[in-house]
């Protein structure tokens, strides 16, 4: 069962970004796509049951670099260094309810994310750069829909559902140990 037409509106802020040929609005919408008809598909529960609601989906992907990435970082984490991808989700805020009941595209929220940490970290892992940005967007889109990693429990469900999406795009599991 497809979603509504989700979107993803790209936002190019670092020029490196073009190196990575996945960065297409069209490809990112339908990596978000498919991280909610899985979620759909294995009714896994979010948060307003926004996959329920038959209304589109839509947030923005700032492709940026690692200064401005650390700056958010310690401006709203309070850490004070780059990090892969920050979210910042909409279903925070005090009128989220609102605006699932009363806007017919839901807008979830902002993903970020730093050239140079994302290149860092693919080299290191032995994997593509193109592999691990689906794999940060897509954990990046979860988050905006309510998920998160603060402990174990929920950092086993949301890594589960990367490693099930991934495969799905015949990722590997970016959680296992590399060589």
């Amino acid at each position: 069962m497809a979603t509504n037409s989700n979107h993803i509106d790209v936002v190019v802020e670092d020029d490196n970004w073009a190196k990575v040929a996945v960065i297409s609005e069209g490809q990112c919408a339908a990596i978000f796509d498919a991280v909610c008809d899985y979620l759909t598909n294995q009714k896994i529960n979010v948060c307003y049951d926004l996959l329920k609601s038959g209304k589109s989906l839509g947030a923005a992907l700032v492709l940026s670099n690692a200064e401005q990435v650390r700056q958010l970082n310690a401006e709203f984490r309070k850490q004070d260094k780059p990090t892969n991808v920050l979210s910042f989700a909409n279903i925070d805020a005090d009128d989220f309810r609102q605006i699932v009941e009363n806007d017919d595209i839901i807008n979830l929220g902002d993903i970020i994310m730093a050239w140079e940490v994302l290149v860092d970290e693919a080299k290191q892992k032995k994997i593509s750069a193109e592999h691990h940005f689906i794999h940060l967007l897509v954990h990046g889109i979860l988050h905006l829909l309510g998920f998160d990693h603060q402990n174990d429990d929920e950092a086993e469900v949301m890594e589960s559902i990367e490693i099930a999406v991934l495969g799905l795009m015949n990722i590997a599991n970016p959680y296992e140990e590399f060589e």
